[in-house]
């Protein structure tokens, strides 16, 4: 496992929104770290959310179809005026601009982003469950998430879905 060195980054905005979201971000296709940089920038000039916070970038196995690259895996967090399954959709519309192609489960993948967290809520649609089922199973989620401060980690890790 890798971890990078660098520190989480912080964007000041003028912006506000009302909701707060984790986003889960990975990928293992292509220059992984590179499309990261552009995918905060892209987010950035969205009219429905601003980047905040993001973590450390983590190296990991792949799981399921294991015949594939290792992973690399970040988390975001953004501000957004988008309830969670209108900004399910809008990020499913960001990967697909990022190259994404769902051709089987756990295929490789350019980009792949999962909503981990939204507010404090506990959301369960067919196409939707928040807080994401298994991020406390993943190290590929703690460690970037745990990067960004100790009173984020907190925050999290004592809710009671």
């Amino acid at each position: 496992m890798y971890v990078n060195r660098g520190t989480c980054v912080k964007k000041s905005s003028t912006r506000t929104f009302r909701h707060t979201a984790v986003l889960g971000v990975g990928g293992n296709v292509g220059d992984v770290r590179r499309r990261f940089d552009h995918l905060w920038v892209y987010l950035s000039k969205l009219s429905h959310m601003v980047p905040k916070k993001r973590g450390v970038i983590v190296k990991n196995p792949p799981f399921g179809y294991t015949q594939q690259e290792d992973f690399y895996n970040t988390v975001f967090e953004i501000s957004t005026s988008l309830q969670p399954r209108k900004l399910l959709r809008l990020i499913w519309r960001v990967e697909h601009r990022f190259g994404r192609v769902r051709s089987f489960p756990n295929a490789p993948r350019t980009l792949d982003l999962d909503i981990l967290f939204f507010d404090t809520k506990a959301i369960k649609y067919p196409e939707l469950i928040i807080p994401h089922p298994s991020w406390k199973q993943r190290v590929s989620v703690k460690i970037p998430l745990y990067s960004m401060n100790r009173a984020f980690r907190r925050q999290y890790e004592n809710l009671n879905f």
